[in-house]
């Protein structure tokens, strides 16, 4: 995978080889069907869950016989786990492309947040992915664990942020991971199962502003300081206050 603008803009499937001829050809056609039946499945499931969800529902979105989709699946079961596998499989490359914009690693995970948060607001796959890790039980197979790989991830990024200076003392990475992935996924389940997401973004952003500022360094010139509160609402220094204090009148 190239550097940052390639990696921001590079699709997320393979292009059609132009000239393409012979089994090549052949193929990228079956990819390019495997592609289209996996994104209409998701957009279904997202839309009516597991349970409500068929082969034949899947076929008639997406314009073909049930044999050509089992062609490619072989049971719904195993297009549900094709969904998940595609939404996990889709945040490395998103890491790698946030990695691009060259931010700090406190700011990246502030930013792969807000890029799950645009995915959860338009991406079915990300919806229909998450939906079917909900409905888990009724698919009844094994799924890829949800949360685990989203807490190592920002666990990793806090913990060179803590590294590099950027957190506060107190602050431990991994708690801070797993409160962080506890804040952002559970605001986005009650606001899914509330609002049908609509006011998501909203959400997310209370999440960050709270939680964030927090976690993050003070500059060392603020570090320590108490006093009463100064005019942008923040403490004014000790030293302030008592060089007030001996000013003469």
């Amino acid at each position: 995978m190239s550097q940052s603008k390639s990696a921001a803009t590079e699709p997320l499937w393979p292009a059609l080889r132009t000239g393409a001829t012979g089994p090549f050809l052949r193929q990228e056609r079956a990819e390019r069907t495997r592609e289209q039946i996996l994104h209409c499945a998701a957009r279904i499931f997202a839309e009516r869950g597991y349970e409500r969800t068929g082969i034949k529902d899947v076929a008639d979105e997406v314009a073909m016989t049930k044999g050509a989709v089992y062609f490619h699946f072989p049971n719904k079961q195993a297009l549900a786990v094709a969904v998940v596998e595609e939404l996990y499989s889709r945040w490395p490359v998103t890491l790698e492309a946030v990695r691009g914009k060259g931010l700090s690693p406190l700011d990246t995970v502030i930013e792969m947040f807000n890029a799950a948060t645009t995915a959860f607001l338009e991406d079915p796959i990300m919806q229909a992915g998450t939906r079917l890790q909900n409905e888990r039980a009724a698919i009844d197979v094994e799924l890829p664990l949800p949360y685990v790989d989203w807490t190592n991830l920002i666990s990793m990024l806090l913990r060179e942020a803590a590294a590099q200076g950027q957190l506060a003392e107190h602050v431990d990475p991994d708690v801070a991971a797993r409160v962080a992935v506890a804040a952002f996924f559970g605001s986005q389940h009650i606001s899914d199962n509330l609002y049908a997401r609509a006011d998501f973004a909203e959400r997310w952003r209370e999440v960050r502003d709270t939680l964030f500022p927090a976690l993050r360094a003070r500059p060392a010139a603020t570090r320590g300081t108490t006093g009463a509160r100064g005019p942008a609402g923040g403490r004014a220094a000790a030293g302030t206050r008592t060089a007030r204090s001996v000013t003469p009148r």
